[in-house]
């Protein structure tokens, strides 16, 4: 794998291929995956359950063997190259197992001590999970969310550049999901890369500032979320005059329909700017209360690419839950 090629790169796999084979035949998990995570930020690894996510995530950090293709972190090839960079690159992929009668930052102590890591990092990770005035709580009474902050925490220990986390909000509550999602923005801000493994697309649109798209194992999409969302071309109006703004509208570049939030509000789809409507309005003498560009969510792209993408269901993760 070219330096030139991985040099802004944090993880990059190129034709990257997992099989699996059982009595039925060869199942194929990843398909000649091509993946690009850039330096910084939050990037989002996106798709169904049984997509192949956590199969990928396996063989980057050496848990799992490649069929065939090439996998490199911070440009090193992997897994030869694995222990050079392996304490540059944290991640939760399983709950780590803590001590249910220790409280958090016993739990953390102890492990900070096993690595030989610096008392001073356990201080760093508690504050950036938010957890500070709650690690002295015994594990045991924490809630699942809090015990997947302490999973971060415990991965923070030797300062990565590279965070990577799979699912880490399944299973959690409204408040536990919030948690987490400042947490990682959190992490994102400071300068650590986080990759994050998710099928929940509301919560990862308000975190990430790229994702890349799988279905069955086969990248869909990849870019920055606001080029996957792309520009819009609908837009919500509210006018005193719903009928009269419909004639002005009529035909031309414009399609106008009822927007369903009310008897004044229409929706417009069009390909002309904003400003082109307002002036449109305006010589037919019908004047705006309000105008709303209505962008695609990542959920809908998601589910597009995702419903095109026919090409077998069947999860193939040899009992991994991706």
């Amino acid at each position: 794998m070219s330096s030139t090629a991985t040099a802004d790169l944090v993880i990059e796999t190129r034709g990257l291929r997992k099989e699996f084979s059982g009595r039925r035949g060869t199942r194929v998990a990843v398909q000649d995956l091509d993946l690009a995570v850039p330096r910084g930020g939050v990037h989002g690894f996106l798709g169904p359950n049984g997509s192949g996510k956590t199969t990928t995530i396996r063989m980057l950090l050496g848990l799992a063997r490649a069929t065939r293709g090439d996998m490199a972190l911070f440009g090193t090839p992997v897994p030869a190259g694995l222990p050079g960079v392996i304490d540059r690159v944290g991640a939760v992929v399983e709950m780590p197992k803590f001590l249910p009668h220790f409280t958090g930052r016993q739990n953390l102590t102890i492990l900070a001590r096993s690595k030989g890591i610096a008392a001073e990092r356990v201080d760093a990770a508690v504050d950036t999970v938010g957890l500070r005035g709650r690690d002295g709580d015994r594990y045991r009474a924490y809630s699942l969310g809090m015990k997947q902050r302490l999973a971060i925490a415990a991965t923070l220990l030797k300062d990565p550049q590279l965070l990577i986390l799979d699912e880490p909000t399944n299973g959690l509550d409204p408040a536990g999901i919030r948690e987490i999602r400042e947490t990682i923005r959190t992490l994102g801000e400071a300068g650590v890369t986080v990759l994050l493994s998710s099928h929940i697309l509301a919560e990862v649109q308000q975190v990430c500032t790229s994702a890349t798209i799988i279905g069955n194992g086969r990248l869909l999409a990849s870019g920055r979320v606001e080029d996957l969302l792309g520009a819009s071309t609908s837009y919500r109006i509210v006018v005193d005059d719903p009928d009269a703004a419909r004639r002005a509208l009529g035909g031309g570049p414009y399609a106008v329909s009822g927007d369903g939030d009310g008897a004044t509000s229409l929706r417009v789809e069009t390909d002309v700017p904003p400003a082109e409507i307002t002036r449109t309005l305006g010589e037919a003498g019908v004047w705006l209360s309000e105008l709303t560009s209505v962008r695609p969510d990542l959920e809908t792209v998601f589910l597009e690419l995702t419903s095109q993408d026919t090409l077998g269901s069947t999860t193939a993760d040899g009992g991994v839950h991706a």
